[in-house]
């Protein structure tokens, strides 16, 4: 089955894809932040999948830990601009396919990966159980995810206006009209925690560790979070203990491999190997 639901958030998404600059958006150092524990070793010879690559900003980086074969998975029109990215690289081994991640099957992977998708699924527990589908016996997962946890004033705040203008105006409007005014204070509350002296009580304030992580980025950045904030029609922060639960009920996943880890204490990663 198809969700309509999903199909809408990828028609958001590749608005704000397919209008950014070639390359990818995010610094290597982003994306070793959001891969690890998975390092170079894990990938070298080995067939990867990422299911949701978007514009392919993750893949242009992960072509240089020399995967066997590389593939990206996306539902949306963004492919054109993934496609057009990894084709402006000298890693050649790879593929992108349109399709719903939910639904794709493939005859398996040694790794596969999903970053910042499943939070946006009209069920995202589907979007787990394909992620474990496409891992061949064996093989590893790994997943980012919103938290619900440390996400109070978005849940609060950021969610109610999403649900409002991301069903009503257009993506230019969201972004110039929107996203930009708003992304202005959380720029100049960032940059404050950064250069602040790192005082205890500081640690109290909202979204404190992941200011920290992003105030290392430019304006630009910002802006594209608050657009991916507010352009998608569907946004759930999931708990530990959800993702605990998805973990343990499924009988690939190989128990003794799990993890869990808080990333910058507004978010999840996850992953293990599969049996």
């Amino acid at each position: 089955m198809t969700f309509t639901t999903d199909q809408s958030t990828a028609a958001a998404f590749a608005q704000s894809w397919n209008n950014l600059p070639a390359g990818s958006i995010y610094t290597h150092e982003q994306f070793i932040d959001w891969l690890t524990p998975l390092t170079k070793d894990d990938v070298q010879g080995k067939k990867v999948l990422e299911l949701g690559c978007g514009n392919g900003s993750l893949l242009t980086h992960m072509a240089n830990w020399q995967p066997s074969l590389l593939v990206g998975v996306d539902l949306g029109d963004s492919v054109a601009a993934a496609k057009k990215n990894l084709a402006a690289l000298p890693f050649k081994h790879w593929q992108i396919i349109k399709a719903d991640l939910v639904e794709w099957q493939s005859d398996g992977f040694d790794v596969v990966y999903c970053i910042g998708v499943l939070h946006h699924l009209q069920e995202p527990r589907a979007g787990f159980a394909a992620v474990i589908r496409n891992v061949k016996p064996g093989g590893q997962f790994h997943i980012w995810v919103y938290a619900r946890e440390g996400n109070g004033v978005i849940i609060c705040l950021v969610d109610p206006l999403r649900k409002i203008v991301s069903r009503c105006l257009p993506w230019w409007m969201i972004k110039y009209g929107i996203a930009t005014p708003l992304a202005v204070p959380f720029f100049l509350y960032a940059k404050l925690l950064f250069y602040l002296p790192r005082l205890t009580w500081l640690r109290r304030l909202p979204l404190y560790q992941y200011c920290l992580w992003i105030a290392k980025r430019e304006f630009s950045f910002f802006r594209h979070v608050a657009f991916d904030q507010l352009i998608t029609p569907q946004t759930t922060y999931l708990s530990r203990e959800t993702i605990e639960s998805w973990l343990k009920n499924n009988r690939r996943v190989d128990q003794d491999s799990v993890y869990i880890i808080s990333r910058n204490g507004n978010s999840w990663k996850f992953g293990g190997r599969v049996k």
